[in-house]
Order: C-alpha cells, then structure tokens, then sequence
C-alpha cells in the first residue's frame, strides 16, 4: 500500500506541475505582442483560459482517479496529436510534455482500478 500512495502523490505532483507550467507559459507567451507588462499578459489572458480546463482534470482524477483518468488519458491523446502531428512543426519536447499527461492518465486510470480491487 505505501508504493502505491508513493505513486499517487508522485503523479498527482507531477500533473499540478504540468498544468502550471503549462497554463503560466500559454498566459506569457504571447503577451509581448500586445505591448507586454501587465496590461499585454490581461490581453493575452484568453490564449490560456483552455489550459484551466487542466486544473479542472486535476481536481477530476484526485476525487475520481478512474474516471477522472480516462478523461485525462483522451484530453491527453487530443493535445498531443494537436500539437505534434496537426501543423508543420514536431517537436521533442512539446511531445513529451503532451505525452507525459497521457502517461499520467493511464497512471491513475490503473490507481482506480486497484482502489476498486480492494
């Protein structure tokens, strides 16, 4: 059981982690075109409103790991093939990132199966 808790709040630090890094680089990375500063990053602030959807999911799976984990896994797969295989441009790190939220689904998709063995 202390494995399995150990994998929980590992999985779970890691999906918050994502989903800020994430949802502070969707709100700054394009404020500069709007003049930067406060003001550029209020303007920009639309281009980040889906990644709230994230946290969202992270409140999700940590209620409900199973079902909250296999709408992670699909939210994940959708991202990834958004933003790796839709455009002219691939890369690496983009895809691992996407692909690390799919990974955690599964993760928390096998917790609740497990919880529901029990």
């Amino acid at each position: 059981m202390d494995i399995t808790n150990t994998i929980r709040k590992t999985t779970q630090i890691l999906l918050l982690l994502i989903t800020a890094l994430v949802f502070v680089f969707a709100l700054l990375s394009g404020s500069e075109g709007y003049g930067g500063g406060f003001m550029g990053i209020v303007k920009n602030s639309p281009n980040a409103l889906p990644w709230l959807l994230l946290f969202g999911l992270n409140y999700l799976v940590w209620k409900k790991e199973l079902y909250g984990g296999i709408i992670l896994v699909i939210f994940g797969l959708f991202i990834t093939w958004l933003f790796n295989f839709r455009g002219p441009n691939f890369w690496w790190t983009t895809f691992a990132l996407t692909s690390l939220i799919t990974l955690s689904g599964i993760i928390f998709i096998l917790l609740g199966l497990q919880k529901k063995k029990i």
